[in-house]
């Protein structure tokens, strides 16, 4: 059941962290985790994996200290048992350079803020039914 995916909330400003987590309690979805950058964000998905408890899908903001968004999703598409982990990249920049980057990087897709819960939870449908996971 989609409410029992586990999300991985990755952004360096707090503030932003809460809103993501927020929305996606608003939809109902209750395990979330969080992470500053992108490194402690590969972390915990490779140490999720490894105690049977893997993170669901992932959402990240672009622009990170220690490793960014772009990075954290080449590393998750290298990553063996990570590769098709869902990845949704939340920025405040909507240029076609960075649409294109995030895609190249390998994101599965994008939504620039502020947003509101309906859009966040279009995005997620799209995602989960693209991966093969929608209900």
């Amino acid at each position: 059941m989609q409410n029992d995916f586990h999300f991985l909330v990755v952004n360096d400003a707090l503030p932003m962290r809460h809103v993501v987590t927020h929305l996606l309690r608003e939809l109902g979805y209750r395990k979330i985790s969080e992470a500053v950058d992108g490194a402690m964000a590969l972390r915990a998905c490779k140490n999720a994996q490894v105690i049977g408890a893997p993170i669901s899908f992932v959402i990240t903001d672009c622009a990170m200290p220690v490793m960014n968004g772009l990075d954290l999703i080449r590393a998750i598409r290298s990553t063996p048992g990570l590769a098709d982990l869902p990845v949704l990249m939340v920025t405040p920049q909507a240029s076609k350079e960075n649409i294109l980057a995030a895609a190249e990087a390998g994101t599965d897709g994008y939504i620039v803020r502020p947003f509101n819960a309906h859009a966040l939870r279009r995005k997620l449908d799209e995602i989960l039914k693209l991966k093969g996971l929608a209900a």
